[in-house]
Parts: structure tokens; sequence; C-alpha cells
């Protein structure tokens, strides 16, 4: 039954660019993704085997000029370095999302944005529920409030199923609006001091890059010197690097002018996201994951109130916070579900999203500076609790499995051949034409057939 004319639609069928869109960004995503997870195993492996003092040693060894304040180690150049070419994707899909992806329109969008904030309040609610009562230190609150799209789509890979368009869109909202709130967490809350002259400095370059870019100036040897500056500016500032990252990125524009096939921000993003998906972020989760598991560590992640509060934010809270402000969001809208889907595939990928990694790990460092120990016991509970989401997920997905194969199949459709799915033909008359030429072409020859068999009956040759 088709949603009445007041009602909008909840994970409704995508336009067919946007469509093309989310099938290339994740498809991206899937293969950064299954990188990630062969660093982070191959992190584990050298942490807790005779390669342990190779791995610190080259983990915590320093280099770079010590009067730009860049003398850092190599988990540093990685977490403040690399992780800014992640951040400046991340501005770039939100740009393009807000100028015309699922967040152009302030109605459509209030759903995602509604799931996303819940679904990062909810598990900093979790983890201050079980500090507040345990006595631990709440200033990791926000470690369980990202989700790892790349990391999700990895385990989507693994296990083998394929979400219909309208999921994947969502869960890529999802990680799009999660990316956005994280930095500003980052930004605000880890912030402990500002260097105001470098940091004035840093909005300098931004404006130029900006001026630069509105003027059509093009040329990568002019941006990324200037990147480079923006970014060890902002470094100095005390604000985290990445920040420029997403900055930079949310500068870049979406829109196609006449004459150019992509935009400056596609084509730039198409450059990049491999360097990002491929490089930056598994070579951080390479220097970031490595955490000693002993059967002592395990027993703290569930007895400790700070990594305890992190699993739960990450399998509960995460799971709550986005099925529930999905429904709450759909109810008050007045938004009707997909008629091809249930809540039930709502709660699934909520489930999915507990999958936190990267950005986890990140504001883990950042919350317990001088406290190595208690680091390390986050960076074990969220690895902890991105297993466990994981596997709930590809439980409650597979259960789903047979329906999204259905979709899909449909989805992908093309018996007229000419490259574009019928689902998006339906209401062309060219469409119909082309299949009612297909079948009569199929008629005449299944014609042909019997008068054959007719004939060959006739004649008494006919097989039994």
């Amino acid at each position: 039954m088709a949603a009445p004319p007041n009602r909008r639609k909840f994970l409704g069928r995508l336009s067919l660019p946007e469509r093309t869109f989310v099938a290339d960004a994740l498809r991206a995503e899937t293969v950064g993704g299954v990188l990630l997870l062969i660093a982070a195993i191959a992190a584990l492996i050298m942490a807790n085997t005779p390669l342990s003092d190779f791995y610190r040693d080259v983990r915590d060894f320093s280099f770079g000029p010590e009067s730009l304040h860049l003398n850092l180690s190599v988990s540093g150049w990685a977490q403040d370095g690399l992780l800014t070419i992640f951040f400046f994707v991340a501005g770039i899909e939100l740009k393009r999302e807000l100028v015309a992806g699922e967040l152009r329109d302030p109605k459509a969008a209030a759903l995602p944005v509604v799931a996303a904030v819940c679904g990062m309040v909810v598990p900093a609610l979790f983890y201050f529920a079980v500090n507040s009562g345990g006595g631990g230190d709440l200033g990791g609150w926000a470690v369980p409030t990202a989700t790892d799209i790349a990391f999700a789509l990895a385990v989507l890979a693994v296990i083998g199923t394929s979400l219909p368009s309208a999921l994947r869109a969502f869960l890529l909202t999802l990680a799009v609006v999660d990316d956005l709130f994280a930095i500003l967490i980052i930004a605000v809350f880890f912030t402990s001091h500002i260097n105001l002259p470098a940091l004035g400095g840093s909005f300098v370059g931004l404006a130029l890059f900006w001026l630069l870019h509105r003027k059509g100036v093009r040329g990568w040897y002019i941006y990324v010197p200037l990147a480079l500056v923006i970014w060890a500016l902002m470094h100095a500032s005390g604000v985290h690097a990445t920040v420029a990252g997403v900055a930079m990125g949310l500068m870049l524009r979406c829109t196609v002018r006449d004459g150019e096939k992509h935009s400056p921000a596609e084509h730039i993003e198409h450059l990049v996201r491999p360097l990002s998906a491929g490089l930056a972020v598994p070579l951080f989760a390479l220097f970031a994951a490595g955490v000693t598991v002993t059967g002592e560590a395990l027993g703290d992640v569930f007895t400790k109130p700070e990594p305890l509060g992190v699993v739960l934010g990450l399998v509960a809270g995460k799971t709550v916070g986005v099925f529930g402000g999905s429904w709450l969001a759909a109810r008050f809208t007045k938004a009707e579900l997909n008629e091809d889907l249930a809540w039930a595939d709502v709660f699934a990928v909520a489930s999915l999203a507990g999958i936190g990694f990267t950005v986890s790990l990140l504001i883990g460092e950042l919350a317990f500076p001088d406290n190595p120990v208690l680091v390390g016991e986050v960076k074990a509970a969220v690895l902890i609790g991105s297993l466990i989401a994981a596997v709930l997920a590809t439980v409650l997905l597979k259960m789903r499995d047979v329906q999204y194969k259905k979709l899909c199949d449909e989805e992908e459709r093309d018996e007229d051949h000419d490259g574009i799915p019928d689902i998006y033909e339906l209401d062309d008359p060219g469409y119909h034409l082309r299949m009612a030429a297909i079948f009569e072409e199929k008629a005449a020859e299944h014609r042909r057939l019997a008068e054959v068999a007719a004939g060959r009956r006739a004649e008494g040759t006919s097989p039994a």
C-alpha cells in the first residue's frame, strides 16, 4: 500500500544518481575496511608475540622538527597526520551530503540526523552511568560514540551480506553525521590550551585556501604545500590537527558547472580516498590497535568501569540509540517505513553501528593522555566491544539475508539491457516498448519451435 501523501517515506528508494554514488563510495570503503581489519590483526599479533619489543620501538620512535612542535612519535604522526587525510575525505562527504545528498532536504535529513545524534548521546550516557556508579574516570565518555563505517562494511564483506541500497545509504549518512560530531567533540572537549597566533595563522591559511578554490585556481603544487602549512599551524595551536582536514574538505565545491563532468570535490575525493582508505587509516590502526591481550587484561575490560562503559556503550548504547532515535523520529515526523523493509532491519543496522574503531581509538588516546595503562584498557574495550557488535550484527543480518538478496536482485535487474535497472524505468514508455519487443521476439521464437515440434510429431520423430 502506498504511503499517504502527507507521510514521508523512511528508507525509501534512492534516485539513480544517488544510488550509484552510494554504491561507489561504499565499494571503496569496503576495500579500505578489509585493509583496516588486516592492519588491526597484524598489530595485535605483533603486540602479543616476540615481535612486541620491535613493534613498540617503531611505534614510539620520534622524528620531526622540534622548533615547529612536530617532533612526534610514529604513532603520533599516524594520529595527527594520517588521520587528517581521513577527516579531509569525511569533510568532502559531509559537504556533498549537505549539498546533493540525503542531508540537503531538512525534512528528509531529520531521520538520519536524529538517529546519528541519539547514536552518540545514548552510548555516552551508558558510559556515564557505569562510571558514575563505579567510581570510574568520566573523561572517556566520548570513546563509544563513534562508528567506523569502513570496519562495518568489512564485516558485511566477510559475512557475504549485501544490504539493499536504502539501508546502505542510511548507514553511510549515519557515518557522515557521526564523523561531523566526532570532530566537534575532539575540537571542543579535547583542546586543553590554545595558541592564538598559530590558530589565527591557520584560519588565514584556510581563508586563502577557500579564496583560491573559489577563484578556480588549480594545481596540486599550490594546494598541497598550503594544506601542510594549515595543518602545521592547527597542530601548533593546540586544536587537534584533524580539524584542519575537515575544514578544507568542507570548503570544496560539490556542484557541477558548465563544461565540468565532475565537481572539484568529487574529483579530489576520487584521488584522495584510496590514499585515506588504503594507507592512512590502516597505518593508524597498525600503531593504535597493538594492545597486549592477557587473561587479566580481558578480565579488566569487564570489571573496571572505564572499559566496561566503553563495551556497553558500543554494543548496547549504539544499538538502542540509533534504533530508538530512528523509531522516535519516524513516529513524530509521520514518516512511513519502506514496505519492503521492517524495523528489524533498522535494528540490525543499528547494531552494526556499534562497530567503533578508528575514531574511538583516537578519542581513547586523547581522553587519558597521562594514563597509558588506562589507554590500553580502553583500546582493548574498543576492540572487544566492536567484535561483539560485529557478531550481533552478523546474526541479525543473516536472519534477513534471503530478503536482502531478493531486494538487491530486484534493484539490479536490467531485462532490457540498457544499463539502467528496470525498477527506475517503470514510468518510462520507452522501457515498456523495449520490453514488448523483447517478449514479441521471444514469442516468435517459441512459435517457430512449436511449429518445428508439431512437424516432428506429425512425422512420428518426436522424442518420447
